[in-house]
């Protein structure tokens, strides 16, 4: 392949609303040392793809500033960071064999080398990402998933929304035989976390809405709370003894109302903030209790590794709420913001 060839790729050049996502044609892009070439299969969309495009992190100095995940946005930009596909040529120094392997691509960009590094960057926001029908990956970043029996759709969920769920319940050490309290149970994060907190022999208690219900305890839920009314008095009436950790993409409120409930040395793991930004709570809920608030984003390498493992043997089944062509990301973004959907939306280029 030519560097000279062309694909389609769906691109913002500004910061705002669907109206600023592009289809265009670009050039392939070109290969670097150390670097593969993946043919797109499908690529999973995240709130990350919502709020960078929307400017919506802001900055440390200046919380209401148009601002991508770490800092600007170096427009254009092809957005989307969850990659499954086919590698189809290597550059100089990348394995060989990899080509025409089936492949996903861990997304973050890295401050170290090291297993235990933390993602400072991330596919589509610090780097053009896949919402194309090719994308360039360090090779080092690239896990063949040959042999997986899920689909290039399903694999396509796993690396930003699977990666946080492991990540958050890594740094939250959740163990066999703890409770794991999920909150927004029925997004794409929200259900990784059932599945992987149900496969590490924890019993788990979700919070999703009440058409929902249905869909999460089938994904491996133990108890469902309706986020409807009441959430605290439900929690404490199916786990009377309390939440040994809260794997939280909610925020806002919640976390005021749900510290009171973490059992002696419990821990609040948050990576989201659906409910909004501004937490207000009883600090002695922490002090007196030897409880911890935790931040995660995402994961590190090793999070990956071990991620990448469960679904080569298929101990994770990720659910497709919608597929859409990449001509319509427009529609399939505007459908996540909606978040009337069960699980995880695709775009196939």
């Amino acid at each position: 392949m030519s560097p000279s060839d062309l694909m389609r790729a769906v691109r913002i050049t500004r910061h705002g609303g669907p109206e600023v996502l592009e289809l265009t044609e670009v050039p392939v892009p070109a290969l670097r040392a150390g670097e593969v070439l993946v043919r797109v299969g499908a690529v999973a969309l995240n709130n990350t793809d919502l709020w960078t495009r929307e400017g919506a992190y802001g900055r440390p100095d200046d919380p209401k500033a148009l601002s991508g995940w770490r800092g600007p946005i170096d427009f254009p930009r092809i957005q989307g960071a969850d990659v499954a596909g086919r590698v189809v040529a290597a550059g100089p120094g990348a394995q060989e064999t990899l080509v025409g392997r089936r492949v996903v691509v861990d997304p973050a960009i890295y401050d170290t080398e090291g297993p235990d590094a933390n993602p400072v960057g991330l596919m589509g926001s610090e780097r053009d990402g896949g919402y194309a029908e090719y994308v360039t990956a360090p090779v080092k970043r690239v896990h063949d998933m040959t042999e997986s029996p899920l689909t290039d759709d399903q694999l396509a969920t796993l690396p930003t929304a699977y990666g946080t769920a492991l990540g958050m319940i890594e740094r939250g050490r959740l163990r066999k035989g703890e409770t794991a309290l999920v909150s927004g149970a029925s997004g794409g994060v929200g259900l990784a976390l059932v599945q992987i907190a149900r496969a590490r022999g924890a019993r788990v208690v979700a919070i999703s809405s009440g058409p929902k219900i249905d869909a999460v305890r089938a994904a491996g839920a133990h108890e469902v709370v309706d986020r409807a009314g009441g959430i605290a008095g439900q929690i404490r009436t199916v786990a009377p003894e309390g939440i040994d950790v809260a794997l939280d993409v909610v925020a806002g409120e919640l976390v005021g109302e749900g510290l009171p409930l973490l059992r002696e040395g419990g821990r609040w793991v948050i990576a989201g903030a659906l409910g909004g930004y501004g937490v207000t709570f009883d600090v002695r809920r922490l002090y007196l209790h030897n409880a911890q608030v935790i931040g995660s984003a995402m994961h590190t390498p090793r999070h990956f590794d071990l991620l990448m493992d469960l679904a080569r043997r298929a101990e994770v089944q990720p659910v497709i709420a919608a597929a859409f062509p990449l001509d319509q990301a427009a529609r399939a973004q505007e459908e996540l913001s909606r978040r009337g959907h069960v699980g995880k939306i695709v775009l196939r280029p």
